[in-house]
């Protein structure tokens, strides 16, 4: 069984629906307790780094998560998901600790004239260096703030919107996307299904 988090701040019904179409048992939960029975773990998020730390530490699933990814079980975030593995986020400062998974920070996207933001729409992805990505594959981001890891060992995939930039890493039984792949068909799809291989 696989666990999607709730904590307020998920597409999980996308998310579900996903992992249903591929062939995979899930469920939403957001009790602590739940993940360490998971054998796969999901982090989907949207929305603003600070309120999503808060609200993971308010339910205590911060410690949850902590202790999930240290058990060694596959673990997958996504979009906000994502950035909150890392140590903080400059949309909060220095003041709002990130998950501290992975060592790094959140940057804002640079002001880049023609550039908008948040970046809404599809790229494809310019490196793919895990197996669970091909190189050109076509996903659907939304989002204002992306990842710089501070090893290079940890990126998966890089994709470019007037930079280049890290769109997915993977360490250990920790991977995490920027993209939505619950939300960029086949190829997403596929993305998706690859991972959840790893919780069988």
């Amino acid at each position: 069984m696989i666990d999607v988090i709730d904590y307020g701040f998920g597409n999980l019904g996308s998310v579900v629906k996903a992992l249903d179409y591929i062939g995979y048992s899930s469920r939403i939960t957001g009790e602590p307790g739940d993940l360490a029975k998971a054998s796969g773990v999901i982090l989907p998020g949207v929305g603003s780094f600070g309120a999503a730390m808060a609200a993971l530490r308010s339910a205590k699933l911060d410690t949850a998560v902590r202790e999930y990814i240290a058990s060694g079980a596959p673990f997958l975030g996504v979009c906000l998901g994502m950035q909150l593995l890392f140590e903080k986020s400059e949309e909060s400062g220095d003041h709002v600790p990130g998950l501290g998974a992975l060592p790094g920070i959140v940057r804002r996207f640079p002001r880049v004239s023609g550039l908008k933001i948040p970046q809404i729409g599809w790229n494809n992805l310019e490196s793919a260096e895990d197996p669970v990505f091909r190189k050109g594959d076509y996903v659907y981001f939304v989002h204002s703030f992306y990842c710089v890891p501070e090893r290079g060992s940890d990126i998966a995939a890089t994709t470019r919107y007037g930079v280049e930039y890290t769109c997915a890493v993977s360490h250990d039984n920790i991977l995490a996307m920027q993209f939505h792949p619950e939300k960029s068909g086949e190829v997403g799809l596929s993305i998706l299904n690859r991972w959840a291989r790893r919780t069988r």
